[in-house]
């Protein structure tokens, strides 16, 4: 029913808001300790420097797919804290919501 596919995508919209706003808290406060390369922070920034830059990338890896892109620069070049960040939230989201439900 219509109700139903109104309260999913709520529930999808809430989902990725808080992941969104936990990377772009978790990459803001490594952007303010780390003294990185020239090339990592543009990257970082473009892709979780603020909320909304945020919000869109996770966006854009719930529906399209491509999370290893994302995620592996990530746990590459800035901690390994970020892989458990993106594995609960592939299980979770990306699996079980849009899979299963």
């Amino acid at each position: 029913s219509f109700y139903a596919l109104m309260w999913s995508m709520l529930l999808l919209f809430l989902a990725m808001l808080a992941e969104a706003l936990l990377l772009a808290q978790l990459v803001n406060s490594y952007l303010q300790e780390l003294e990185t390369d020239e090339d990592l922070v543009p990257w970082l920034y473009m892709y979780y420097g603020t909320a909304s830059r945020s919000l869109w990338t996770v966006f854009e890896f719930t529906f399209s797919g491509c999370w290893p892109g994302y995620c592996r620069r990530l746990v590459e070049e800035v901690s390994p804290i970020f892989a458990w960040v993106f594995a609960f939230y592939v299980t979770t989201v990306v699996f079980a919501m849009t899979r299963i439900i």
